[in-house]
């Protein structure tokens, strides 16, 4: 009897449970009916969480974000945990490993999009938009990303939310009114879309001085990252390093009128008004010289201005900020974005991929109760004025502002386009060095085409 009424008990706080999860909380995802994992772990496998382990003394949001997770996993009859795997360097060789001899672990992996082109080019990724547990035009996932981890109409990666935006002009208000230059007037023509190639050119003469007549300019139009400069030259005139052609096959664009006009006119820009490297600096000379207060604006990108602990923090002169200028080619303001890549390993049925997309979309949802469309802010008016982050900073998050830099899918930045191309533009046309790069970069290329 007593069993028998053990088993009752059992059974009876077994229906309330399923009748507590038979309808999602207020503000709760609608729940997905025929997703069950057994009782299995779910690892999202980051480069960076140390620990899973919860806070003791939780705030409010972070109490509600636990109670959201702890209902995800009851719903869903599953445990996720997201920690540290590898470091933000080898957590693709994790991957890697993985997918070489895949455990029955069940996982998805963060990586930085610096390493995504191998095992994207040898099919180590699944494809998130085969399967209809998910919906990757949803707002909440980030169109740079998907885009950039599409090949051949399949999205083998994804990321939620806005982008980080990265390069930017910043700029000295007080050297900007020394020379004559109401730097406000900046972000009205940023406001109306004529903030252009031209407008800087004409405000980098305005500013370059030769205060004491010594044949040396003391006051500079321009510092910073030349590299930068060079590939927004490009990507702020319509054009690409490479892209897909009809084919979906990865291909050389850098060798276009657009592409090789920008990159010109950037050399052109910082020969004549940018404080360059002396002989005796080091290669970030830039960011003491910005610090100094001798330079009008600085091409850099936005942490070194916005984030807590910036290079920008210990300058005495008062900064503002735009997005970099727009060439004759080009029709909007654009940033390079990096966003972290979130994957799945290919070693799953096509049952087990869709839903561990689906739990992911789940798990990555802004915590009910506190979607802060405006959490992005924090504490930037710390740092600058109000239009460098009402006006700029929050249009370079948005979706069509933001560029993806393909040569990330055959390599670094560094080793693709620094050495043969970036590195070299002091001494050779840009059509020179592309003409000379060209083989390497076709074989790299083809790599990637499986060819």
């Amino acid at each position: 009897m007593k069993k028998l009424v053990a088993m009752l008990l059992s059974l009876m706080m077994l229906l309330v449970c399923v009748a507590a999860y038979a309808e999602a909380p207020e503000g709760y995802p609608e729940i997905k009916a025929g997703v069950d994992f057994g009782g299995a772990e779910i690892y999202i496998y980051d480069y960076w969480t140390a620990s899973a382990e919860r806070v003791a003394e939780p705030t409010d949001e972070q109490q509600a974000q636990y109670d959201y997770r702890d209902w995800l996993e009851a719903t869903y009859n599953c445990k996720i945990t997201q920690i540290q795997k590898g470091d933000w360097e080898s957590n693709v060789t994790e991957l890697i490993n993985f997918t070489t001899a895949p455990d029955g672990t069940l996982c998805l992996f963060i990586l930085p999009p610096d390493f995504v082109g191998t095992p994207m080019a040898n099919d180590l990724f699944a494809a998130w938009n085969e399967n209809d547990l998910i919906d990757l035009g949803a707002d909440k996932w980030n169109d740079a990303t998907v885009n950039f981890m599409t090949k051949g109409g399949k999205v083998y990666g994804v990321s939620t939310g806005n982008s980080e935006p990265r390069q930017c002009l910043f700029f000295n208000k007080r050297v900007l009114e020394e020379a004559g230059i109401d730097w406000n007037t900046i972000y009205d023509m940023q406001a109306e879309g004529t903030w252009t190639w031209d407008v800087f050119e004409s405000m980098l003469q305005q500013i370059n001085n030769d205060v004491d007549n010594d044949g040396v300019l003391d006051i500079y139009g321009l510092t910073g990252s030349n590299s930068d400069l060079y590939m927004m030259g490009a990507f702020s005139n319509g054009a690409e390093f490479f892209n897909f052609n009809e084919a979906g096959e990865l291909q050389i664009a850098c060798n276009s009128d657009a592409a090789l006009e920008g990159l010109q006119w950037a050399k052109d820009i910082w020969n004549n008004y940018g404080y360059q490297q002396p002989a005796d600096g080091n290669w970030d000379y830039f960011k003491a010289a910005w610090n100094q207060g001798f330079c009008g604006f600085y091409m850099y990108q936005t942490y070194g201005g916005f984030n807590d602990n910036s290079e920008l923090s210990s300058m005495a002169d008062e900064w503002g900020c735009v997005a970099f200028p727009i060439g004759p080619k080009g029709d909007k303001y654009v940033t390079i974005v990096s966003d972290n890549v979130t994957v799945i390993p290919n070693v799953y049925d096509a049952d087990t991929t869709a839903k561990l997309a689906f739990i992911y979309d789940m798990w990555s949802n802004a915590t009910p109760g506190y979607d802060d469309e405006f959490g992005w802010i924090g504490n930037k008016y710390n740092f600058t004025d109000e239009r460098a982050v009402d006006e700029t900073y929050a249009m370079l998050r948005e979706p069509e502002h933001c560029v993806a830099n393909n040569v990330l899918y055959i390599g670094s930045i560094n080793d693709v386009l620094g050495s043969p191309l970036l590195w070299q533009l002091g001494g050779s046309t840009p059509a020179e060095l592309v003409d000379a790069a060209t083989p390497a970069w076709q074989a790299l290329c083809d790599a990637f085409n499986g060819k």
